[in-house]
Order: C-alpha cells, then structure tokens, then sequence
C-alpha cells in the first residue's frame, strides 16, 4: 500500500464517488468542486501548490452505488487522463442491502462490490498511469448494534484490501472516526449518520491531505 502522493506541475486529480463528494458540484454557485470535502482539499491544494497548478475534478453524484460508479467510469474518470484518482464509494451499496428491496439491484452485495471495484481499478490501472487514493466508505456511529454500520464495515474491509492490492493510498475514514466517536458524538458529525456537516467534510478534507502527504 502506498504511503504518500506525488503532485507534479499540471496535474490533473480526479474526485469521484456519490453525494459525499458531490455536495452541489453542478449547482452554479457552487460548481465545480461543490461545498464538501472536495472543496475544502482541492482549495487547501491549489493554495499550497499554486506554481503547480494542478487541476482539481469532482465528478460525485448523489445516490451511486459502485455499479452506478461502473456505469460513468468512462466519461468520468478515464477521460480526464487523470494523473490522481480518488474514490470514496460504497455507502449507498451498504444502506440499500439494510433495506427490503435491496436497492432493486441498483446496490452490490459486499461479493458484487468487491468484485466491480477490482475491475474499475484494474481498468483504471491498465489504461493510465495514476496514483490512486482510496477512501474508506464510514458512518458516523458508536452503537455496535448499528445495522448500517456492520453491514457498512464489510465493504470498508474491501476498500481496505483494494488500496493494498493496487498499491493505492488508502484514507482510514472510519478508523478515524471510530477513533473519535466517543469524544465527538455521533449527532455532531451528521443529521443522519452519512452526510458530514460541513465542519465535518473539512475533517475528511484534513484525514485526506494527511494521508496522501499532500
């Protein structure tokens, strides 16, 4: 597993996942990094390393699961000839295998996840030569009774694996956060578990920057 990112003059880092990292994005007063955590670690980058002039991308879309993410990796990731990548994917996928329909086979099972995620990185591997950044998928949580936190953690284990598999920077999300759940109650971080408030996305912002280096 990679330790660290390298940012080179020009390059071009690619955000990419669901509503997490879109947070408005396409909205015209917020376009085109949103007001999530992409917005606070693509600024915090292009004021660092502004003799850089790296471009920053967020192409999240609210509600994907992994094989929505499948669906657009195309003209979403690969066409950008990114020299970074950095995907947080999943929790969608966790929250509709907690419901009774399953998302109508919209969501991967953990098995299907895993699998769909490998070849997105695989492609992704093949065909372009990037650093990778993945982000573990998280819920803001303390209660080990929590549905969506045990089934949530199954795919965090997969994000895991993969960012060792490809040699990936892989952010510890909710590692991090269930280091700080007993100090920082859950109804802090979240309305409802998954979608950070903003001081809450400039933490992600901070988990994301130190674990890549940047």
């Amino acid at each position: 597993m990679q330790t660290s990112i390298s940012l080179g003059p020009g390059n071009t880092i690619v955000f990419i996942g669901d509503s997490i990292t879109d947070v408005d994005c396409r909205h015209p007063a917020y376009a085109p990094l949103g007001r999530g955590y992409v917005h606070f670690a693509g600024n915090m980058l292009l004021a660092k390393y502004p003799h850089l002039n790296p471009t920053i991308v967020n192409t999240g879309v609210g509600g994907d699961t992994v094989l929505d993410l499948q669906r657009r990796w195309e003209t979403d990731c690969l066409a950008y000839r990114p020299n970074i990548v950095s995907v947080l994917i999943g929790i969608n996928d966790a929250w509709y295998m907690t419901t009774e329909s399953g998302g109508d086979g919209r969501a991967a099972s953990p098995e299907q996840y895993e699998v769909t995620y490998d070849q997105l990185l695989l492609d992704l591997r093949d065909r372009i030569d990037c650093q990778i950044v993945l982000a573990e998928p998280f819920v803001f949580s303390d209660n080990p009774q929590d549905v969506l936190l045990s089934t949530a953690r199954a795919y965090i284990a997969i994000a895991r694996r993969l960012a060792v598999k490809y040699s990936a920077v892989l952010v510890p999300l909710q590692r991090e956060i269930d280091k700080q759940i007993g100090e920082v109650p859950p109804e802090r971080w979240s309305q409802d578990k998954v979608h950070p408030y903003p001081w809450a996305h400039a933490w992600i912002a901070q988990r994301w920057l130190e674990a890549t280096g940047l």
